[in-house]
């Protein structure tokens, strides 16, 4: 790789991995729209854990509360709402952990065309704006119900499917259950960190089955540019929606996926 190559994919999965634009999407077509050979799944590792360090050391408070709470709870001290939060984090992240490990293979082989691409970025697009406009509410991360849990946990499955977005769905199904923006952006992102622990160990499983020739010196600049560009990325959407709301990346996601459907299959 050309170091062109590890900057633009850095940046792209540190952005795109927590903005409701679909990461998969960008890592899909970036070699599709460029000469660059693929830059192999032990980069891939590396970029996934600058986006995971970005979202733990943002929110290292709440996961350290999180972490005790659950420690006292199991020492018989009471279940307390940062417990708790830490529980539906757990159950939430079933779904999406078991349909990945039953349709790995097909979702890799038979879903990453352009076509599906644009019409998912498109359709969920919409469904995001439907839900900031009327199904928003105000409750927060902490206010979550089983039912609420299970809906957002379900729906998460659906980013499976390349041009969904993880953070995209998760949000629009907080946001129908009635929690607020911040709220739902936040509990999308604590979601984020056991999803990503579990797909880069995937892709490491595959790099211990598959040896390749290590450019340590790039990794370790994709892994810095990734994490740099992941926390300031979720650092500002935060304030960004508190003024502007989801409107913005709806109307992102369906003229990129519109692009994308005249551009590959007009």
């Amino acid at each position: 790789m050309d170091w062109l190559q590890v900057v633009v994919l850095a940046v792209v999965q540190g952005v795109s991995e927590f903005l409701p634009v679909s990461s998969s999407a960008h890592l899909i077509l970036v070699p599709v729209l460029t000469a660059w050979e693929d830059q192999g799944l032990a980069f891939d590792v590396a970029l996934h854990l600058g986006s995971l360090s970005a979202v733990i050391i943002y929110f290292w408070r709440e996961i350290w509360q999180m972490v005790t709470s659950s420690l006292a709870a199991i020492g018989g001290k009471g279940v307390d709402q940062d417990a708790r939060l830490a529980f539906w984090v757990v159950l939430a992240t079933l779904p999406v952990s078991i349909v990945g490990l039953l349709l790995h293979d097909v979702i890799s082989n038979y879903m990453r065309s352009t076509l599906i691409i644009g019409v998912s970025l498109i359709g969920f697009g919409i469904l995001l704006g439907y839900a900031d406009w009327y199904k928003r509410g105000t409750r927060n991360e902490y206010q979550l119900s089983l039912k609420d849990v299970l809906i957002i946990g379900g729906a998460q499955a659906l980013a499976l499917i390349p041009g969904t977005s993880r953070s995209g769905i998760t949000i629009t199904a907080a946001l129908m259950v009635g929690m607020s923006r911040e709220g739902a952006a936040r509990f999308s992102f604590l979601l984020s960190i056991p999803v990503i622990v579990l797909a880069g160990g995937l892709e490491a499983v595959g790099l211990f089955r598959e040896p390749q020739t290590v450019d340590w010196i790039a990794m370790l600049v994709g892994t810095l540019l990734s994490g740099i560009s992941a926390y300031l990325c979720i650092h500002y959407f935060l304030v960004i929606i508190k003024k502007l709301g989801m409107q913005p990346f709806v109307i992102y996601r369906v003229l990129f996926g519109a692009w994308l459907l005249w551009f590959f299959h007009f």
